[in-house]
């Protein structure tokens, strides 16, 4: 996240995995009592180092801006903001998976943070990373992963130590089996990004829930085994440049799946049916990259217009209280 509450964090974790193991008898492998925003800002610093005046998580990254235009269809079928003023401006960020300002871009997972700039200072805001899955179902099971990958990093634990916390906490396998032999993206803008929660929109006669996808307009693009050997540690940024300088523009498809009655609003860790409708909302165009307009915005995925709610995803307040903090710490240069 460009938050405190980095869900692409899991990339670290899913390094240090090893072959699954057999669950523990005792409560060793337990996901802590209780979890809060402090904890995460504690937890991140400690893997991280402290990196005064830098974001917590996905540290690594570089400003872009573009518009969105809603798909037409949408403005009739969901009653929102968000599609009511047709194109708006967009600023976006993207960036790496991690504390790191330094973080190797020949590996790990991106993310992607969105501000939506709509009439009458109105904003709305998405976060998403190149992972469709959160690594358990509560925040208590997440901040446990980051617990046992600190007490590696000191030496007081091992990677069959975290194989062990997932046996033990099987919410937590699907995100590892989803990311397993994934490969980082070339660029920017040619992975999709999954928005992970689930959220309300109103409809012309009822709520429906949702969840979104960015699909790059281009396709998907790998970097090989080869290519992660021989590229130098930082090259995204430039590569988006690049990009933008050949091109002059960049797009995604931006998707929404819609949910069926039984499909959960309060588990990231599960994904919804392949078969459920998927609507194409509208298109995100990037226009232009580099500079510090992302710089002072705290990319909080609660922050929504009318029309849009949170679900009850309890990942989702633990995230816009970290924000709050991260955003404060840094911004008083801590």
């Amino acid at each position: 996240m460009k938050y405190a509450l980095s869900i692409s964090a899991t990339a670290v974790a899913f390094a240090l995995i090893a072959a699954p193991a057999a669950v523990a008898d005792d409560h060793k492998y337990s996901p802590p009592d209780s979890a809060n925003a402090q904890n995460f800002i504690a937890v991140f610093k400690e893997l991280n180092g402290v990196h005064p005046g830098i974001r917590k998580a996905h540290a690594k990254g570089v400003c872009a801006a573009g518009t969105f235009v809603p798909a037409a269809a949408v403005t009739e079928r969901f009653d929102t903001a968000l599609f009511g003023s047709g194109e708006v401006p967009v600023t976006l960020r993207f960036s790496m998976g991690g504390g790191n300002p330094e973080a190797d871009e020949r590996q790990g997972t991106r993310g992607v943070g969105i501000q939506f700039q709509l009439p009458n200072n109105q904003q709305h805001n998405i976060a998403g990373i190149t992972s469709a899955l959160f690594s358990g179902s509560t925040p208590n099971h997440f901040l446990g992963l980051l617990q046992w990958n600190l007490k590696v990093m000191r030496g007081e634990a091992t990677r069959e130590d975290i194989a062990k916390y997932i046996a033990a906490n099987p919410s937590m396998q699907a995100a590892v089996d989803w990311n397993k032999d994934k490969q980082p993206s070339s660029e920017y803008t040619n992975a999709d990004y999954y928005g992970i929660h689930a959220f309300w929109v109103a409809g012309e006669q009822q709520r429906e829930k949702f969840r979104w996808q960015l699909v790059p307009s281009a396709g998907n693009d790998y970097l090989t085994q080869e290519e992660q050997k021989s590229l130098p540690t930082t090259f995204l940024a430039e590569r988006l440049v690049e990009r933008l300088e050949a091109d002059g523009e960049v797009s995604f498809d931006w998707h929404w799946t819609i949910g069926a009655e039984e499909d959960p609003t309060n588990d990231p860790s599960v994904l919804w049916p392949e078969d459920r409708e998927r609507v194409n909302v509208g298109k995100i165009t990037i226009t232009a990259a580099g500079g510090e307009d992302c710089t002072p915005i705290n990319f909080d995925p609660m922050r929504v217009v009318r029309g849009i709610e949170p679900s009850d995803d309890p990942v989702l307040p633990m995230r816009s209280a970290a924000y709050a903090i991260s955003f404060g710490q840094r911004l008083s240069n801590q």
